[in-house]
């Protein structure tokens, strides 16, 4: 029974490469239906499927004006839809260039470019007396507290961090969770830190930042709304009252794992 399935299916003809092949392809069209679902594109291509169909059923049977008429407006049917979801096909090939494979090669620049757009927008709010709490992903994944808030999946920059954490945005309450240097999340809720030896002077948002950084690997960045002091939380340590370049030197080292280096701040020798 099995040898007959074989030789049915020719599994045996197969090989590495058409196994391979098979992936790729099988990849390509689950990332394919991920993209258009619940959207447009969905009905594009219900109408697409269609009229494949159509014009296949011509070819067996005797409509000889609708088999024509596939066969000439063939062409100009593709580059009617390239025109015409031009957009759809912009964002797909965007989708696709940051898959896990394509962001490799381009992950240290776009950490160093987030990190500086962190550094920004916190100094900035600091300036404005606004408070904010702000979550670096790292190794372990922080997807249960990205569902608990606002889904963005947007590119990080400061003008969008700024604007979440002003006291009029509806998103100003909560942590802003960054993924694979993207803003994936607002309003996001941490779970608070139980840890009787934290001291009683600290506010909700730096127990928020301890008890994440006590369950996993990511780095908390906390802006007093009181003072004005920027502090990093890691491993369930706070370092406070950190300087805007501190700041810079610590993520750096933490996310690109840059040796660290010594440098002068108000006078003093700082390690990164």
């Amino acid at each position: 029974m099995i040898e007959t399935l074989t030789e049915a299916l020719k599994l045996d003809s197969v090989g590495l490469w058409g196994l391979l092949d098979i992936a790729i392809v099988s990849l390509l069209i689950y990332e394919l239906l991920k993209l258009v679902r619940r959207t447009r594109a969905s009905q594009i291509f219900i109408g697409g499927g269609l009229l494949i169909g159509l014009y296949y059923a011509s070819q067996f049977t005797p409509l000889q004006t609708l088999n024509w008429l596939f066969r000439d407006m063939f062409g100009y049917i593709v580059f009617a839809a390239i025109v015409l979801f031009q957009s759809d096909i912009r964002r797909a090939l965007a989708h696709f260039g940051r898959a896990p494979f394509f962001r490799y090669f381009s992950r240290a620049e776009a950490t160093d470019e987030t990190i500086e757009e962190v550094v920004v927008a916190l100094r900035m709010l600091a300036e404005q007396g606004v408070g904010a709490i702000v979550a670096i992903e790292r190794e372990i994944g922080l997807r249960t507290y990205v569902e608990s808030g606002i889904p963005l999946d947007a590119a990080v920059s400061y003008d969008l961090l700024v604007s979440v954490f002003q006291s009029g945005s509806s998103l100003h309450d909560g942590a802003v969770v960054i993924q694979q240097d993207r803003v994936a999340a607002a309003a996001c809720f941490l779970p608070l830190t139980v840890n009787p030896r934290v001291s009683k002077d600290l506010g909700t948002r730096h127990r928020a930042a301890i008890g994440l950084s006590e369950e996993t690997d990511a780095v908390a960045l906390v802006l007093s709304e009181e003072t004005g002091k920027l502090s990093l939380v890691l491993d369930g340590q706070l370092e406070q009252d950190l300087k805007p370049e501190q700041l810079r030197y610590r993520l750096e080292a933490l996310m690109l794992r840059r040796p660290s280096e010594p440098f002068l701040a108000d006078g003093k020798e700082f390690e990164a």
